[in-house]
């Protein structure tokens, strides 16, 4: 009797992820061509990113504000 209703649960469990995969399936249907045109046009796209670069200015900006957090830090490890 055991064996059966973790059979049902089994069988219960597999439908709810197959309802699960048509819903998620269904919200790739807009876009278009094969999924070989999808992967080669987000690789192209990917590589195509340019670098984000920070100004000297910011970077400083941003090196300050750490070695404060670490003083506050350190301030508050010595009490």
């Amino acid at each position: 009797m055991e064996v059966r209703r973790i059979i049902e649960e089994i069988d219960s469990q597999i439908a709810r992820l197959q309802r699960a995969r048509i819903l998620l399936a269904d919200t790739d249907a807009p876009s278009t061509g094969s999924a070989k045109a999808r992967k080669t046009k987000t690789a192209k796209s990917a590589s195509k990113a340019k670098k984000r670069v920070l100004s000297p200015e910011a970077r400083k900006r941003i090196a300050d504000a750490q070695k404060r957090r670490w003083a506050k830090s350190r301030t508050s490890k010595k009490k």
